[in-house]
């Protein structure tokens, strides 16, 4: 290589590092802006995490708490005086507090809350499902029949998370009604689904028999 050359080459080199050095003192503070958003988006995850974490915990301490009461009563008051963070919290705080108000009691109060879980529209569906099926449970004696079968109707809806169930309910509305032959004919039709679980399919085949009814045999599922 002649010193021409080489004199090109340094030269070239010189500038090329000019140009870096300005680059780097131009936008060099994006590359350190950047890292310090990796960083503490890093940080903040891993104390967003510890956060939940400690929260969940205190959850369930309170709750532990609440039902190491001797009387139902007392959980519930227990119960009511836990704090929550989250509408998931909430429900399931709800289901146990209604539980026990309905031990000590107050059904209408149990009813109430449950109703209040039911119509929570942030929550999973089968969260609003049990919440109603377990508040048209306690309500068996008091309210009307027509309502209580409009609404188990709906829950008996196809693709509803607790549809079989809600229509084991119908069936026995149907039984209180003197419809016998209504209830029979869904009690089979009950034990035929695919998606019936062993217990119900044997519930349902029980009450046929006491019915006077005998229980059709199972057809065979095709995969």
């Amino acid at each position: 290589m002649s010193d021409v050359d080489s004199f090109i080459d340094e030269v070239t080199e010189e500038v090329r590092r000019d140009r870096l050095y300005l680059l780097l003192r131009r936008w060099g503070w994006v590359g350190v802006l950047a890292v310090v958003v990796i960083v503490g988006g890093a940080a903040f995850n891993e104390y967003r995490k510890a956060s939940e974490a400690s929260q969940a915990q205190a959850l369930g301490d309170a709750i532990l708490a609440a039902m190491e009461q001797n009387e139902a009563s007392e959980r519930a008051t227990a119960l009511e005086a836990v704090d929550t963070h989250s509408a998931g919290e909430d429900a399931i705080l709800g289901f146990l507090l209604s539980a026990n108000q309905a031990e000590a009691g107050s059904t209408q109060q149990a009813v109430e809350r449950l109703n209040s879980i039911a119509v929570q529209g942030d929550l999973p569906e089968i969260y609003r499902a049990i919440a109603t099926f377990k508040a048209l449970l306690l309500q068996n004696d008091t309210l009307p029949v027509a309502e209580r079968r409009l609404q188990f109707e709906a829950l008996a809806a196809p693709g509803a998370p607790l549809r079989l169930l809600a229509e084991e309910q119908l069936a026995l509305i149907d039984v209180s009604e003197g419809n016998t032959d209504a209830a029979l004919e869904r009690l089979q039709a009950l034990r035929q689904d695919a998606e019936v679980s062993t217990d119900l399919q044997q519930r349902a085949a029980q009450l046929i028999v006491a019915l006077g009814g005998t229980p059709q045999p199972i057809a065979a599922q095709q995969g």
